[in-house]
C-alpha cells in the first residue's frame, strides 16, 4: 500500500467510523473502559487487512502531530501564552495531566488477539508494530512521570491491577527495550524496506537510538545508576542505521538544503525515516505556517539566546565578537550559519506575528504570508537526529573520536554550509564561555569532554529546533534552570525607539517601537507598543536593549520537583494511596 492509499484508508476510518465504535475507546482514563462484552476479538484479526486497519489507529493516537511538533515550547522558542511547565505555574491536576492509558489498551488488545491470524509472518509483523508503539507510548510516560504502572494485558473494569503501585523506572525502561528489540528482530527479517509513513526496521532502530540517549543522559545527570548501558544502546542502534546498506543519507539540494527539507510537500525519503503524512486533497493539513505567520496563534519567535548559539559561517563563535550583545538584527544575521536564515526571515519581517523579532520560516512554503492549512509532511525521525544521538552518546561515554565527529556533526555543518570544521581537541581545550554561563548556557557539564559536549548540544539545538525535542532535552540534561533565564529578542538601540526603524537594513523603515502612552506618527510602518508598566514586552535596559518577554512572570524552577510532572489527585485517591505522588508535588 502506498502512502496516499494509507492516508485515504486512515481518513476513511476516521470519517466513517469503521470498526472504531467497536474496537476503540474515547476515554482519557484507564478506568473508563470499553465493556468487555462489546468485542471479544475472536472473530477479528484473521488476516493482514484487519490487522492493518486496527493498527492504523496507533499512528494517529500515539505519534505526535501538528502543534506537538513545531511549537517546541521551552527556552529556545518563545510563544504566547507560555505553557505551565515553562512559566513555572504548574499545579497538580485533579484528572488528566497526561495520565491516560486508552491507546495502551488498544495496543494490548491487538497483541492478545493477533493469534487469530494463522499466517505467522503477518502475525509477527503486526505484533512488532504493536510493540513498537507500546515502547513509544511508555517512553513518553516515563519522560513525563518517571515511575509508571506497566500493563501488558487488557484489563477489565474490575481488575485489581487497575490500582497497583507504579512500577520502577528501571523495570519499565527494561520493558521498553524488550519491545524495541523484539520489533527490530522481526522487522529485520520482514520489513527492511524504507517506508515514509509506516513503522519499519529503520524506525525501530531510530526509536531505540532516541530512547537510549534520553535515558542514558537522564541517568547520568540526575545521578541514577546504569547510564552507560543506555548510552551504549544508543550508540549501537545509531551505528547500525548509519552503516546499513541501502540506508539513509543527508538530503542535499544545494545552498537551501535545510529549508527545502522542511518545506517539501512530500517528506524527503533520502533523509526522513518516518513522517506524518499530510494531504490537502484529503483535508489532512496542519497549522505550522499559520503558527509562524498569524498574529493570533502565539506570535512565536526564536530567543536571542538561541540566535547567539548559531556560529559564524566560517565556524567561529558569534559570541566571541566583542560587540555581539549590541549588534542590531541587520548585522547579526550576516555571515552566520546558513541555517539561521533558513529558520527565521532576514527580510520582509512581520513584527506583528513574532514577539521576539525573529520571525520563523521553518516549514513555510514560498508564499511568505500564508496562514492557511499546510500539507507538507512533518518529519518524526530523520538521519540528522541519529547522527546527533550517536555523537552525543559517545561524547558522554568518553569514547568520541575525531572520525566520529567527521561522520556526524561535521557532515551536518557541511550540509548547512558552515565551512569551519568542529575539532575535538580544540573544543575541549577552549569550551565556549557563553554556553557555560548560568545566564545563557548549561551549568552541569564538566570534565575533560565539556567543550565537545557543549558543541554537540549547540548543533542539536540548531538542527532540531521546532521538531519537538527542546523541553525534554533540557530535562535529561538537568538544565531546567534554563526556563528561568531571560527570554530576550532582538536588540534595539536607543535611536530605534519612538521613531520609524529599518529592522532588516533594506533602506525602508518597517516598524515603530514606542514607549509613549500614545502612538507617535512614524509614517506607514507597523507599530509595536512596549509596555510602560512591565506587564508586556519591554526593553531590557529601559530605553534600549533586547526585547524582553514575560519579565513580569516569576519564572522559577524547582530542582527537586519540576523535572517530573505531578500525578493527578484522582489517581492517587482511587488507588487509596497505593499510587504515590512525585517528589515535592504534595499539597
Amino acid at each position: 500500500m502506498n502512502s496516499k492509499q494509507l492516508m485515504k484508508r486512515i481518513a476513511y476510518i476516521v470519517g466513517v467510523g469503521l470498526i472504531v465504535s467497536t474496537l476503540f475507546m474515547s476515554c482519557e482514563n484507564l478506568l473508563d473502559l470499553t465493556p468487555q462484552d462489546r468485542l471479544t476479538g475472536g472473530d477479528y484479526f484473521k488476516n493482514e487487512e484487519q490487522l492493518e486497519l486496527y493498527s492504523n489507529k496507533f499512528y494517529l493516537d500515539i505519534l505526535p502531530g501538528d502543534g506537538n511538533i513545531y511549537r517546541d515550547n521551552a527556552d529556545a522558542l518563545i510563544v504566547s501564552p507560555l505553557d505551565e511547565q515553562t512559566s513555572g505555574q504548574r499545579l497538580v491536576p485533579e484528572t488528566g495531566g497526561g495520565w491516560d492509558w486508552a491507546p495502551l489498551r488498544n495496543i494490548n488488545f491487538l497483541l492478545e488477539h493477533s493469534h487469530n491470524c494463522e499466517d505467522i509472518q503477518v502475525r509477527e509483523k503486526y505484533n512488532a508494530v504493536a510493540r513498537f508503539f507500546r515502547a513509544y507510548f511508555y517512553f513518553e510516560k516515563v519522560k513525563r512521570f518517571g515511575d509508571v504502572p506497566w500493563y501488558d494485558e487488557v484489563l477489565g473494569s474490575d481488575s485489581p491491577e487497575l490500582y497497583k503501585a507504579r512500577d520502577s523506572r528501571e523495570f519499565v525502561m527494561e520493558k521498553i527495550m524488550e519491545d524495541l528489540n523484539y520489533a527490530i528482530s522481526v522487522f529485520k527479517e520482514s520489513n527492511r524496506a524504507k517506508d515514509l509513513y509506516r513503522v519499519t526496521w529503520w524506525t525501530a532502530l531510530a526509536l531505540k537510538s532516541r530512547v537510549g540517549l534520553f535515558e542514558g543522559t537522564y541517568r547520568k545527570y540526575h545521578g541514577l545508576s546504569g547510564y552507560e548501558k543506555y548510552l551504549t544502546d544508543c550508540v549501537n542502534a545509531s551505528d547500525e542505521i548509519m552503516k546499513a546498506s541501502g540506508g539513509y543519507a543527508l538530503y542535499q539540494s544545494g545552498a537551501l538544503s535545510y529549508r527545502n527539507l522542511f518545506k517539501s510537500d512530500n517528506a524527503v525519503q533520502t533523509e526522513v525515516i518516518l513522517a506524518r503524512n499530510y494531504n490537502s486533497s484529503l483535508n489532512l493539513t496542519h497549522q505550522a505556517q499559520a503558527f509562524e505567520n498569524s498574529p493570533t496563534l502565539g506570535r512565536p519567535g526564536l530567543s536571542k539566546k538561541l540566535v547567539n548559539y548559531y556560529l559564524m559561517k566560517d565556524g567561529t563563535r558569534f559570541t566571541d565578537q566583542a560587540d555581539y550583545e549590541t549588534v542590531e538584527f541587520k548585522d547579526e544575521v550576516k555571515n552566520r550559519d546558513p541555517r539561521l536564515e533558513q529558520t527565521i526571515r532576514t527580510s520582509n519581517i512581520n513584527i506583528n506575528v513574532t514577539m521576539t523579532g525573529y520571525h520563523l520560516i521553518k516549514y513555510a512554503n514560498d508564499n511568505a504570508n500564508y496562514t492557511g492549512g499546510s500539507s507538507n509532511d512533518l518529519p518524526l525521525f530523520r538521519l540528522a537526529e541519529v547522527y546527533l544521538n550517536y555523537a552525543e552518546a559517545k561524547a558522554e561515554l568518553g569514547t568520541l573520536t575525531q572520525s566520529d565527529l567527521d561522520n556526524t556533526i561535521n557532515r551536518l555543518r557541511t550540509r548547512a554550509g558552515v565551512t569551519g570544521k568542529l575539532n575535538l581537541n580544540d573544543a575541549n581545550q577552549n569550551p565556549d564561555p557563553y554556553m557555560t554561563a548560568s545566564e545563557s548556557g548549561y551549568i552541569h557539564v564538566s570534565g575533560a569532554n565539556q567543550g565537545i559536549i557543549l558543541e554537540i548540544r549547540r548543533e542539536r539545538t540548531i538542527e532540531l529546533i521546532m521538531e519537538g525535542f527542546r523541553y525534554y532535552d533540557l530535562m535529561r540534561w538537568k538544565e531546567g534552570q534554563a526556563m528561568a533565564q531571560a527570554f530576550e529578542g532582538i536588540y534595539l538601540p536607543e535611536t530605534a525607539i519612538n521613531v520609524g526603524y529599518d529592522i532588516d537594513g533594506d533602506g525602508t523603515k518597517d516598524v515603530c517601537f514606542y514607549t509613549t502612552a500614545t502612538q507617535p506618527n512614524a509614517g506607514n510602518v507597523s507599530y509595536v507598543q512596549l509596555s510602560p508598566t512591565g506587564t508586556g514586552t519591554t526593553l531590557s535596559n529601559g530605553d534600549h536593549g533586547n526585547l524582553l518577554c514575560y519579565a513580569w512572570i516569576d519564572r522559577t524552577w524547582n530542582e527537586d520537583r519540576d523535572y517530573l510532572f505531578p500525578v493527578p489527585r484522582q489517581e492517587i485517591s482511587l488507588s487509596q494511596g497505593v499510587v504515590k505522588q512525585n517528589p515535592e508535588w504534595g499539597e
